[in-house]
């Protein structure tokens, strides 16, 4: 089986959204440099991305690693789905209390709905990746798989930004968790990408 990583882009005050779930200036590195990178999701659901030299080689490495994602539900209803095709062309596993039951887009057969648990929802959506990296996607999500023993590594955009208020990322957690060393650590416009793993037994 494939790496589970956690990313998301995060605030120098540690959110990852505002609090109706609104980017702020967070992914400005999105658009901070003249590469146009193209997403694969439905198009005119989000336009190419135009990243910096830098940004766009870390980008296309990360994006090419990648077999499937997990998400939770607050996200999922957050994009409609991304109307049924993820930006990274992967399938998503979606951990949600309830399946959605008037929700379908071209594409949705690629979207998984697990009901009982972050250990169900990675083991699935391994079987979908195989050898390919898992990605988890938001604080909620990402928290339960670090609790759980299931996060092998975590991947920060650090953008430089302070919300002051919004949704932390990791923001349920109350024990200290010690990283290993640093395996990426590359500045780029308006954004630092930063990638550790996660050391076993460093509570």
């Amino acid at each position: 089986m494939g790496k589970v990583i956690a990313n998301a882009t995060m605030s120098l005050d540690g959110y990852i959204a505002t609090p109706d779930d609104g980017i702020g200036h967070l992914f400005d590195w999105y658009d901070a440099g003249d590469i146009e990178v193209a997403n694969a999701g439905h198009p005119g659901y989000l336009p190419p991305f135009h990243l910096t030299p830098e940004s766009a080689a870390y980008w296309r490495q990360w994006v090419d690693q990648i077999g499937a994602l997990i998400v939770g539900r607050t996200l999922f209803d957050v994009t409609d789905g991304w109307q049924g095709k993820h930006p990274l062309g992967v399938p998503v596993v979606v951990m949600t209390h309830q399946p959605p039951t008037d929700w379908s887009y071209p594409g949705s057969e690629d979207f998984h709905f697990v009901t009982t648990g972050i250990q169900d929802a990675v083991a699935q959506a391994q079987r979908t990746a195989g050898d390919r990296t898992v990605a988890v996607a938001a604080g909620t999500v990402a928290e339960q798989a670090l609790r759980a023993g299931l996060l092998d590594e975590i991947a920060i955009d650090l953008a430089p930004v302070f919300l002051g208020t919004g949704k932390r990322f990791l923001a349920g957690l109350d024990v200290e968790t010690v990283l290993g060393e640093p395996i990426t650590v590359l500045a780029a416009s308006k954004v630092i990408h930063l990638r550790y793993p996660v050391a076993a037994g460093t509570e």
